[in-house]
């Protein structure tokens, strides 16, 4: 194959050049979507009321904010634990209206005038809840990082069953206790606990 004669261009200099119009090339596009990632990151805040433990509380918070995130960062309410942040272990349990909740999945915006019960709004001043007094009682915890979400849970599942109308029985209190994991193993303190703040 006959090459033209006054075409002298090294290896190196072919890439340099062709390395140069690639880039000349895609600059524009790469430089565009991160504007467009950097524009999408933007937090879009919204006004939220919460009932916390019987106090109204008023927050403006990125709208991906959540639950557990409001009351740990934005109200210092640190009873409710981040173990997993995945709804795995059940640390982060409070009730939301009434009913046990995990935290950590519930977007704050979507909770906007709902009534939020922490384990710091269980005792009533100095007298301690039935739930928190039967666990000290039966020393129903080790490290304690665990126990408020496993009150929380408890008083949750006390009152399912009284509006279920089911007998407690310490299977039932297994089932129902099973979304809340202690790292140390406490549950043969924890069932006899819960058995007792029932009756």
């Amino acid at each position: 194959m006959n090459e033209p004669d006054d075409v002298d261009v090294s290896r190196r200099d072919f890439l340099i050049t062709g390395a140069s119009s690639v880039a000349a090339i895609t600059l524009p596009s790469t430089v565009s979507a991160e504007t467009s990632a950097s524009a999408a990151a933007q937090p879009v805040r919204t006004k939220v009321t919460l009932r916390v433990n019987g106090e109204t509380r008023e927050l403006e918070l990125d709208t991906r904010t959540t639950l557990l995130d409001a009351l740990r960062e934005h109200l210092a309410l640190t009873g409710a634990k981040k173990g997993c942040d995945h709804g795995q272990c059940g640390s982060c349990t409070v009730l939301i209206d009434g009913r046990r909740a995990l935290s950590c999945l519930a977007l704050v915006v979507a909770q906007d005038g709902a009534e939020i019960t922490t384990i710091e709004g269980l005792a009533d001043g100095d007298e301690l809840h039935p739930v928190q007094a039967a666990f000290v009682a039966h020393d129903a915890y080790q490290c304690g990082y665990c126990t408020p979400g496993q009150i929380c849970s408890a008083v949750g599942l006390l009152a399912e069953l009284e509006a279920e109308g089911l007998a407690l029985d310490d299977d039932l209190i297994r089932e129902r206790m099973s979304g809340n994991l202690c790292r140390c193993g406490a549950y043969m303190n924890i069932v006899p606990a819960i058995r007792e703040a029932a009756g």
